[in-house]
């Protein structure tokens, strides 16, 4: 039987329990390894870090560059504990995305609770909020040698949609996914 999870809004409540995740190594960011930056901030000030995490004007790139954030809603996975966080951005009135963003969802899911289909759950929860937005499709990429990843976007009806090289790991490329959103 499959665990049901819950999309939350992230909040002080549950910032011990990201703060644990944070400590054993977790990234959310599957680009690149923001643990340990994320952990010193919100170990300076919990409320100022969650406030910036998802009300700063801008993002840091992984090569340092700071680019303006684009709309976005972002929740943390439960299951009754915190078991990772998915993310919808997008740019209003449009499926186009800047350069800078390779895709409209990314989710991480902590390795304690992987391969238990949570991904794949809060993908599919996540979908009609890209629609309440007015997309009738996002665009999801994944590493090409992230077997789970590719499956998850798979089982949620993605469509292959080209490869772009990864620029952070040369000799790999990241496969690009449609997946539609569902309708009312």
């Amino acid at each position: 039987m499959t665990t049901t999870i819950a999309l939350i809004r992230p909040s002080l409540d549950w910032l011990p329990a990201y703060e644990h995740a944070l400590a054993q190594g977790w990234s959310p960011n599957t680009d690149q390894d923001v643990s340990r930056e994320q952990l010193e901030q919100l170990r300076r000030g919990p409320e100022q870090f969650l406030h910036d995490l998802y009300n700063s004007p801008t993002i840091r790139l992984p090569d340092g560059r700071e680019v303006p954030r684009l709309p976005a809603h972002d929740f943390w996975i439960s299951d009754g504990e915190f078991c990772g966080r998915v993310g919808l951005r997008f740019q209003r009135g449009t499926e186009e995305l800047p350069p800078t963003s390779l895709g409209h969802i990314g989710y991480a899911i902590v390795p304690w609770k992987r391969r238990r289909g949570y991904a794949t759950q809060a993908l599919r929860l996540i979908l009609p909020v890209a629609r309440t937005e007015g997309l009738s499709r996002v665009l999801i990429t994944c590493d090409d040698d992230n077997e789970a990843s590719r499956k998850v976007i798979l089982a949620n009806g993605g469509v292959p949609a080209g490869t772009i090289p990864h620029k952070a790991r040369p000799g790999h490329m990241k496969l690009s996914f449609w997946v539609p959103t569902p309708e009312g």
